[in-house]
């Protein structure tokens, strides 16, 4: 945590708004963020520090492979999950195990993936998160960003040479010379109190209300860039599915 403020605090300048309420720290907790760039993790993290919060990253299981990051994944406890294989839905079993057996919060992305939405407002999202909410009972703490997206560009899909590692480091450098402001906002737990795991639709209902409530958090961090980006990233493809949640 140490080394990610010092990159956080060399590529821009952090503000962080907003924080986790004192009953809900020392017991299970999850938070869910909105995804708008590959720099985004590395920002949350630094902003979870600032409240005085070391959580663990759910994160896509090709990254605990890696030769260097992967030890340090596995060593700091953060949470597997395998993206497009049969073992996915172990993600949400190894959630709930991993809120019982540690209580450091499990942070998480509910759209799955950088969003692709036309003005980088949140994506639908997916129920995996209200789902291992349900299921643990554990608040969810929504977590709105801006700005993250500013500090690396999109890239491409799969990094598969030197070059495209080239251009998502020279997109940080440039990030660096601007420095950008990278803004976190850590909004009023969901209630979910009145939904369950077992009846059918709540996981639904639940995605809905943790996703309206990022949103939320999100409208005042781009007060001045309501429709689209002011930055424009070339290498970002776009959706042509508006969100459902853009006000």
């Amino acid at each position: 945590m140490r080394i990610d403020r010092a990159v956080v605090a060399l590529t821009g300048r952090l503000e962080v708004t907003g924080d986790v309420p004192d009953p809900l720290r020392g017991r299970p907790l999850l938070m869910a963020a909105n995804h708008i760039g590959n720099l985004d993790p590395v920002v949350l993290i630094a902003a979870c520090s600032r409240r005085r919060i070391a959580p663990r990253l759910l994160a896509t299981g090709g990254l605990f492979d890696t030769p260097v990051l992967g030890w340090v994944l596995r060593r700091s406890r953060h949470v597997r999950a395998d993206r497009g294989k049969a073992t996915a839905g172990e993600a949400l079993a190894k959630v709930v195990e991993a809120l019982r057996e540690d209580q450091r919060p499990v942070l998480m992305y509910p759209e799955g993936r950088i969003s692709l939405e036309p003005g980088l407002w949140p994506e639908r999202g997916k129920t995996g998160v209200a789902r291992m909410a349900l299921a643990s009972q554990a608040p969810v703490v929504p977590v709105s960003q801006w700005g993250a997206h500013e500090a690396m560009c999109y890239g491409m899909l799969r990094v598969e040479s030197a070059r495209d590692l080239w251009i998502l480091f020279a997109s940080w450098l440039r990030a660096i010379r601007r420095r950008p402001t990278l803004k976190v906002h850590f909004g009023a737990p969901v209630d979910l109190s009145d939904l369950s795991a077992d009846r059918p639709g709540d996981a639904v209902r639940a995605r809905d209300r943790i996703m309206r409530a990022i949103t939320d958090g999100l409208v005042p961090l781009r007060a001045g860039e309501p429709d689209v980006p002011d930055h424009d990233d070339p290498t970002r493809p776009v959706s042509d599915k508006r969100s459902p949640w853009r006000p």
